[in-house]
């Protein structure tokens, strides 16, 4: 279902004057688009309104429209009626006889039940929260956070229109701060969160809450009293109200004294707003200002996200009295149990009869994929308010009798494990270490299985969460598992790590299917009495057949080979390349594999260079991947042509002899499996494949990685941005040190310093993550906040005899703590995390990154990490702050202190989980999101605006409103509205995108910067330049606390400042921001660059502008020297060049003349008066648009 409030809000936000020939370019997809049509709805007290419907909604959603709408959004338990027949909830619109175009549908108030007074009563709570923020802070209910609104004030479409245009640059100050110009060092946290006007609470009443006396007796209950409230006015009136089937009244309860008869009035209502209206003048006006205020919001500032994001600052807030807080708190409720009847949920049969849904077409892909990705995001959040719980202490254990590690749980049909290696399991493969990593590597394996999507494969619903020191991982469960032993249950694979193992033919069928994707090679195995077994799979994959008859697969941590880098195996020698490096070398465990993305880019480049030299064609054919190699095998029929293709195989590793085709065998290497005598050849050759791998990873992706970065196609600009750019290219981050390395030893080591300082910073966090993980399971509840805030200090603070502050009673065992620093954490000794000192955390850091990264740390002090590397603390708190889940108050700290430490334990608001998941994907939207941009990069511009709008609808279709990739979309789509000429439907894409990215992805995350970069530019089109300006300084603020001032990105985002202050007219501050842009593209693009000679051009022009002429030659001739030599005398951009020194030339003989004539003639010269020009806005837009990458095309091309 298209997000509700997005439809209700759209329909507000005057969707209806979309252009109808748009529409008609839908055919393609026409089956989900049906043509919409209006109804009327009548509701009681209010005028008929219009309705936009589509046929394919329900009718459930016209009622979360009405819910949403201002005039009705107080009421939540009514029907719909056409003609007095009640429609069905769940009625599509389209099966509905007689309901047509224009057709009535009359607002019918139900009696309420005690379920739909619950309903009601939080529906209501729900409006007087809607524009408080305490739930995003909190992260709950999937909220969180966005500030866009307050530097654009408001919703930029209208403001542009309301504004006068003319005189705009009169009124804009254009100072930012002082901490956001160039060369500043100061770096507050404060502005990160400014203060948004529409959040001062606007206060309808003091308290809302369920009655203590609750629930209603036996007596009342047959008078229909369903429950009782108890509220206080803003006036400070108390009172008591009833929850009856008619409807809310007062009853002449007191606080102390039950007696439920109606008072006298009543004011008897079916709405609770209604009651409260009457009773209460203050309710009513604030009510309504706060709904007026709400409906004003742009809806992607109130939608829910799909998963839960965390803010790691937040200020101090009021802990105000909420009634359905409290009752959520203490009843398992979750996402929407009390809407499904029987409570909770059956989590592994939705997951799996959501998978089991047709896919024929592409309304049925649609609701399929639709319908897994709802339930997996609920699942995702089950699972991690689950974890929480178990950690928490709030689940009772299914073992209780066991030590707490081993204890394992199940709460609302997940079962929950801890990542500790219980009895031995995991011992020759590296003890708790292993643990720790094989539910991220089964994560992997089920993400892999569940892409590949076979029908009648199962996996689990699986989630890992990382809480408060502990791993937990959340699975689905398996009907009938948790009755039987596990070794009956297994038909496929094997319990033991490979001692003894079992097949399936049933298994092996649909695991064959798999094996190409996923490049696993069907293998045989020899069990425990030395017979053959045929898998297609590690041995740790287990088949179990559930008692509901389907075939599941679990335990999938080695669906990938194993990395020989880190794992030396006696008398096998690596590839030169890896051995050249260092490798192999001990790693914490033994599971450490290739990611899928290694795997496919390896098989990748096998593929290129292969030629196959054929005598009697004598000519070279060059294969580029294989199914030409297949097509080519058919051609060559004769023998000698087939002994080629047979060669190019094996010069490869492929597994056939007369098709190409690479796949590994995940068993290769595994302790405990063994292989039968016959297969000696096949092993061998499987070994090599890894080696190659191996020495692959390193002497290939390694290198190609750091290009990308020294080409500014890869532009990481922080740990996460960086992680996922090593991830893409398959770079375990593990090898974290080896890159750095690379860097360090790269010529052009100078262009890429960020990279480096980010990679270093990187490795710090990482580490003391680790450190922070078996720091924080030795502390015990009360204690939390004192030893997360002497962590950070002992972690960032120049203070260097940090003091732990121990909760009171423990004070006096202070002194015996230091002699017992050597307890393992969890061992009864619950204050040793006290004892860590600074000196000896940074000890431990450089002892961590050595021997897990094996990178050479030279620092002993965060002073000295910030002085040898270039870093910045705040960029730091930012990074552990967001691995560990840890929410700190947002307030400016002093870490340079030598005095006193810089976090208190009041600093410490919250810790939160960090969850990871498998996101499923929208396969069709994401084709057509693929189709656009190909179409896009051949010029086709139009044809690639309607594929991306199509994907656009296909991805609202599966995701609902708000997701990482209609991000892009809108993004990529506000960009080709901006090059084809429609300005203001760029700024309200675009709009949207930086809505969605602070939303899904967080205030500061480097692409929310970059979409305020944006729509800065598609501002400043629309003449909006205070707001442009605004925005831009945002994006800077943001930019510094992430990385620093030191980052090509920071270029651009200068020139981008610099021409618009240049544009209003502030020439010395324009230069500033510009000069910088200059020093920064000169480092890291060289200072022959092409961008410099264009950074050279934009201060020149400034110099021009302040009549300071001489200045402004000398900018010109350094760029016409670099255009001169770059890209020769003929060039246009050279040509651009020298007639611009042509014409500074002029201007600055002019003015020396008129200088020479003051000089003589004193006051009474005749002055020719010199032309100094102000910048008109359409030169500067077209500088803004050259820094921006953006080329126009003459219109006549698109159409």
């Amino acid at each position: 279902m298209t997000s509700i409030a997005e439809e209700a809000d759209s329909k507000q936000d005057g969707n209806a004057d979309a252009d109808p020939a748009e529409d008609a370019n839908e055919q393609e997809v026409i089956v989900i688009q049906d043509t919409g049509f209006t109804v009327k709805i009548q509701a009681p007290g209010t005028e008929p309104f219009d309705l936009q419907v589509s046929p394919q909604e329900m009718v459930q959603e016209i009622h979360q429209v009405l819910m949403d709408r201002e005039d009705t959004c107080h009421r939540t338990c009514f029907s719909l009626q056409l003609d007095g027949n009640v429609l069905d909830n769940f009625a599509e619109l389209k099966s509905i006889e007689g309901l047509q175009e224009g057709s009535l549908l009359k607002v019918v108030e139900e009696p309420y039940t005690v379920r739909e007074a619950r309903i009601h009563v939080r529906h209501i709570r729900d409006l007087l929260k809607s524009l408080d923020p305490s739930d995003a802070y909190n992260g709950v209910d999937c909220n969180s956070l966005s500030f866009l609104s307050v530097f654009t004030d408001g919703d930029l479409g209208d403001t542009g229109k309301r504004k006068k245009k003319g005189n705009e640059l009169e009124q804009i100050d254009c100072t930012p701060p002082e901490h956001i110009l160039p060369g500043s060092k100061e770096r507050p946290l404060v502005p990160l969160q400014p203060q948004n006007k529409d959040w001062k609470p606007m206060q309808c009443l003091k308290v809302l809450t369920m009655s203590g006396w609750n629930p209603p007796p036996g007596n009342r209950k047959m008078h229909g009293d369903l429950m009782y409230l108890y509220i206080v006015t803003v006036e400070d009136r108390h009172v008591s109200i009833t929850a009856s089937t008619r409807g809310f009244y007062l009853n002449q309860s007191t606080t102390y004294v039950f007696n439920p008869k109606p008072a006298n009035p009543s004011f008897l209502s079916h709405s609770l707003v209604e009651l409260l209206s009457q009773i209460s003048a203050a309710f009513k006006k604030n009510f309504t200002a706060l709904q007026k205020k709400r409906v004003q919001r742009h809806p992607f500032e109130r939608i829910a996200t799909p998963f839960q994001v965390y803010s790691w600052t937040a200020p101090q807030i009021d802990h105000a009295m909420d009634c359905v807080r409290a009752e959520d708190a203490y009843t398992s409720r979750l996402g929407y149990e009390e809407h499904i009847p029987g409570q909770t949920r059956d989590w592994n049969e939705e997951l799996q009869t959501t998978r089991e849904l047709s896919r024929k077409n592409l309304p049925e892909r649609l609701l399929r994929e639709r319908a897994i990705f709802k339930v997996h995001s609920d699942f995702a959040a089950a699972a991690m308010r689950g974890a929480m719980a178990v950690i928490d202490g709030n689940v009772m254990a299914i073992n209780p009798g066991e030590e707490t590690r081993m204890q394992m749980f199940i709460w609302n049909n997940i079962f929950f494990s801890l990542g500790f290696d219980v009895r031995d399991h995991y011992r020759e493969l590296g003890g708790d270490a292993a643990a720790h990593a094989a539910p991220t590597n089964d994560l992997n394996g089920v993400r892999a299985y569940s892409a590949v999507d076979v029908e009648g494969l199962y996996t689990l619903g699986t989630v890992v969460v990382d809480y408060r020191g502990y791993r937990v991982t959340a699975q689905s469960i398996i009907p009938g598992i948790l009755e039987r032993e596990q070794e009956q249950s297994v038909i496929y694979g094997s319990i033991d790590f490979g001692k003894t193992v079992v097949s399936h033919p049933k298994y092996l069928e649909l695991l064959e299917k798999t094996s190409r994707p996923l490049k696993v090679q069907r293998h045989a195995v020899l069990n425990e009495k030395d017979t053959a077994v045929e898998l297609c799979s590690s041995v740790e994959c287990k088949g179990i057949i559930g008692n509901d008859g389907r075939h599941y697969i679990l335990d999938l941590l080695r669906t990938f080979p194993p990395d020989l880098n880190y794992l030396p195996v006696e008398g096998e020698e690596l590839a030169p390349e890896s051995q050249k490096l260092g490798f192999p070398r001990q790693h914490r465990h033994r599971l450490a594999c290739l990611r899928q993305e290694l795997i496919e880019a390896f098989v990748e480049h096998r593929l290129v260079p292969l030629h196959i030299f054929d005598q009697k064609y004598s000519k070279t054919v060059l294969l580029v991947n294989w199914m030409h190699f297949n097509i080519l095998c058919n051609i060559f029929t004769d023998p000698k042509s087939r002994e080629v293709v047979l060669n190019a195989c094996k010069a490869v590793g492929s597994i056939s002899n007369t098709s190409f085709d690479i796949r590994f065998n995940p068993d290769i290497f595994s302790p405990g499996v063994r292989f039968s005598d016959d297969s000696t050849e096949d092993i061998q050759k499987q070994k090599q494949l890894l080696k190659d791998a191996a020495a692959f990873l390193v002497s290939c992706q390694v290198p190609s990685f750091v290009k990308d970065c020294l080409d500014h196609s890869s532009l990481p600009m922080d740990g996460a941005t960086m992680t996922e750019g090593l991830h893409q290219r398959g770079i375990n981050m593990r090898y974290l040190g080896t890159v750095l390395e690379f860097v360090d030893n790269m010529p052009a080591k100078a262009q890429l310093e960020h990279i480096y300082r980010i990679g270093i910073g990187e490795l710090i966090t990482r580490c003391a993550k680790h450190i922070f993980k078996t720091y924080l399971q030795g502390v015990e509840l009360s204690a939390l906040s004192a030893a997360v805030s002497h962590f950070l200090n002992c972690l960032l603070s120049s203070f260097l005899d940090a003091v732990a502050h121990l909760p009171a009673d423990e004070l006096v065992s202070r002194r015996k703590n230091r002699k017992r620093r050597n307890r393992v954490p969890g061992g009864g000794d619950n204050t040793a995390w006290a004892s860590l000192t600074p000196s000896e955390l940074w000890k431990n850091i450089t002892s961590e990154a050595q021997s897990y990264y094996h990178f050479n740390l030279q620092c002993e002090s965060v002073d000295q990490a910030v002085e040898k590397y270039g870093l910045q603390k705040i960029t730091l708190l930012r990074e552990i702050s967001i691995k560990t889940g840890i929410q700190i108050l947002i307030k400016e700290y002093n870490f340079d202190s030598r005095h006193k430490p810089a976090f208190t334990e009041e600093d410490i608001l919250n810790i939160f989980p960090v969850v990871k998941h498998v996101n499923p994907k929208a396969s069709d939207a994401f084709h057509f999101f693929q189709s656009g941009q190909a179409k896009v990069q051949q010029g086709f511009l139009k044809e690639g605006c309607e594929l991306i709008s199509e994907a656009l609808n296909l991805f609202n279709n599966v995701y609902g409103a708000m997701h990482v990739e209609i991000c892009a979309c809108l993004r990529l789509l506000a960009r080709l509205n901006y090059i084809m000429g429609d300005h203001p439907e760029a700024l309200s894409n675009q709009q949207k995108a930086v809505l969605m990215s602070e939303r899904v992805l967080g205030i500061e995350h480097p692409n929310t910067i970059q979409e305020y970069m944006h729509l800065a530019l598609y501002c400043f089109a629309n003449g909006q330049l205070s707001t442009a300006l605004k925005l831009l300084y945002r994006a800077r603020y943001l930019m510094l606390v992430v990385c620093g001032e030191d980052h090509p990105e920071m270029a651009l985002l200068d020139s981008n400042i610099g021409l618009v202050l240049h544009g209003v007219m502030e020439y010395d501050l324009s230069l500033r921001f510009l000069e910088n842009a200059l020093a920064i593209n000169s480092k890291y693009h060289g200072p022959r660059s092409l961008k410099v000679a264009l950074s050279h051009h934009l201060v020149a022009r400034v110099y021009e502008s302040k009549a300071e002429f001489r200045s402004a030659l000398q900018h010109e001739k350094e760029g016409y020297t670099i255009y001169k030599n770059q890209v020769g005398e003929a060039h246009e951009k050279t040509k651009e060049s020298s007639e611009y020194l042509k014409y500074l030339t002029q201007q600055a003989v002019a003015l020396q003349r008129t200088m020479n004539e003051i000089y003589k003639n004193g006051s009474n010269a005749s002055i020719m008066p010199l032309k100094f020009t102000a910048p008109s806005m359409a030169s500067v837009l077209e500088q803004l648009n050259i820094i921006n990458g953006i080329i126009f095309i003459p219109l006549s091309l698109i159409y």
